[in-house]
């Protein structure tokens, strides 16, 4: 339900900056990344649960390689001392889009992967992350961008793995205060809205995130306000192509038009209705 959930929620989140080239992509080809602290066993479940191919490449990630993005952005306690999430990228064919799933992460949900993902510059893909219990996920990210780095033969720029992860976490964050589909949908919302009216000033930015909470019912904190503004101060300075930002984001509704339309979609949706049913049902049994 989760997912399915989320995967509503890509129409406002899909954006893209592209910082890098996929020349070297190749259609179809899978890479694994799997948390350097999980046991043998752990790995080769996961390696089952994703259906990984046998020539997939894999590689690890390694908590140290967690703190070098995160720390400063969130407490050491949080990012901890392993790294057990995991993840499969498969590449898709160009102008597909990118559709995360996720499964026993707790802190990042599919929508928050999605737009990070999208500002380290990964697009047109399917991608799945799991881990063997319940983790946070942060091991998540770091891994794919390792992984889109190894198969395109392209770095990101270290300034804007850091941004990517402090997206994410800020998101998250703000979502524990405000809700996750708010938090979701502001930060969809600014990008939007930076492709069209390009602010120049960080005042002009600052002005243009207060003007979209308030359209958006959302009261923010002087904290969260100047947070955001610092974050979206450092993608304008990481030459985000914001002409591409408009088309992506129709690409998404596209997605989600289609989901919605086919027998997957109208099942999801009758599920939906019924679980309210259910509860109007059972108050209304509360008063006979």
């Amino acid at each position: 339900m989760k997912t399915k959930l989320l995967a509503l929620l890509l129409a406002v989140t899909v954006f893209i900056m592209p910082t890098a080239s996929f020349a070297d992509i190749i259609e179809g080809e899978s890479i694994v990344t799997l948390g350097e602290n999980l046991s043998e066993q752990q790995k080769q479940d996961l390696l089952k649960e994703m259906k990984a191919p046998k020539d997939a490449t894999i590689i690890t990630v390694s908590n140290a390689e967690e703190h070098k993005f995160l720390d400063g952005i969130v407490p050491k306690a949080q990012i901890g001392t392993r790294a057990i999430s995991s993840s499969m990228i498969t590449y898709t064919k160009p102008g597909s889009g990118l559709i995360v799933r996720s499964k026993n992460i707790n802190s990042i949900t599919d929508a928050m992967y999605t737009n990070a993902l999208i500002t380290a510059g990964v697009k047109d893909a399917e991608i799945q992350i799991t881990a063997p219990f319940k983790v946070s996920g942060t091991a998540a990210l770091t891994g794919l961008m390792k992984a889109y780095e190894t198969t395109s033969n392209k770095e990101i720029p270290e300034e804007v793995k850091k941004v990517a992860n402090e997206e994410m976490v800020q998101t998250a964050q703000l979502g524990d205060k405000i809700g996750e589909e708010k938090a979701v949908q502001l930060v969809a919302k600014i990008k939007e809205e930076i492709a069209k009216e390009q602010p120049q000033t960080t005042e002009d930015l600052r002005s243009l995130i207060q003007k979209i909470a308030d359209q958006l019912g959302i009261t923010l904190t002087d904290e969260q306000l100047d947070n955001l503004v610092a974050l979206f101060d450092k993608m304008k300075n990481l030459n985000i192509d914001w002409d591409q930002v408009g088309s992506q984001l129709n690409k998404a509704k596209e997605h989600v038009s289609a989901f919605l339309g086919s027998e997957e979609g109208q099942g999801f949706l009758d599920k939906v209705k019924d679980f309210f049913s259910s509860i109007i049902d059972f108050v209304k049994s509360l008063f006979q």
